[in-house]
């Protein structure tokens, strides 16, 4: 057999410099995605620009899939019975000449590990393993602030997926029983857009103003993108989150050449 034949194409081909022989992997049907996003295949609220299943979100192409049959108390629990249904999903967009897979939810992070063993590509599902990269840009003895849908889901085995050891680097605050961000756990295909920003925002300083030596935020869920500039301006403070995230695994798998005056 070819031993080119399942060979993932890297590199950026530019005009003029497009007279090569270019590769293809076997069953690879489209080409220029750099991150593949697992989600949820049962949700309902609006997914507004700046969540991580809106495609307007990105300035690059994005490839969603859902995980057959997941809701969102199965993967809000961790249940390991989701673990086969979540690896087929990532193995598909693997096949289908995806870079790197992230997920759209923090709560993937449960099964980041098995995922990872799976796969011969990048991943990171869950926006929490930001955490130790934030603790090493701040100074000793701060902490990462934490904005999460569920405080109560934030396990022992979610943080260890992620490579968080110490569970005392982060400070936690849900917005579980917020009256406009619950709509999004429960699933109620409405929210007023205006108030589920300022309960974010709201909650991100009280999360500063009750807990000293904060010194950046990091928004758990997927749904909360939308609102972190507005988070940024309240705290005044680094705002890391899973845009953050799928942006570096764009960039680190689509690198282009530089060109310009010297």
């Amino acid at each position: 057999m070819d031993k080119n034949r399942n060979r993932r194409e890297y590199g950026y081909l530019a005009r003029g410099e497009d007279e090569k022989e270019i590769y293809m992997k076997r069953g690879q049907n489209y080409a220029g995605y750099s991150v593949g996003i697992l989600h949820i295949d049962d949700v309902w609220y609006p997914l507004v620009p700046g969540n991580v299943v809106n495609a307007y979100t990105y300035d690059f192409p994005v490839k969603m899939k859902a995980v057959k049959d997941l809701d969102v108390p199965g993967l809000l629990s961790g249940d390991p019975s989701f673990g086969g249904a979540i690896v087929q999903a990532a193995r598909e967009l693997q096949e289908e000449g995806i870079r790197a897979v992230s997920g759209a939810c923090g709560f993937f992070g449960f099964f980041q590990k098995q995922v990872a063993a799976a796969l011969d590509i990048p991943v990171a599902l869950s926006s929490l393993m930001q955490a130790n990269w934030i603790k090493a840009t701040l100074k000793p003895g701060q902490r990462v602030g934490v904005l999460t849908a569920d405080l109560s889901s934030i396990k022992k085995e979610l943080l260890e997926n992620c490579d968080i050891q110490d569970p005392e680097l982060l400070v936690i605050k849900d917005l579980r029983h917020a009256p406009q961000f619950s709509a999004i756990l429960e699933g109620r295909g409405h929210f007023d857009n205006g108030e589920v920003r300022r309960e974010v925002t709201r909650a991100a300083c009280e999360l500063v103003d009750e807990n000293t030596g904060i010194g950046a935020i990091l928004l758990e869920c997927s749904d909360m993108p939308p609102y972190a500039s507005d988070v940024q301006r309240a705290v005044g403070l680094p705002v890391f989150d899973f845009i953050t995230l799928i942006r570096w695994l764009h960039n680190a798998t689509t690198q282009k050449p530089y060109s310009g005056h010297i």
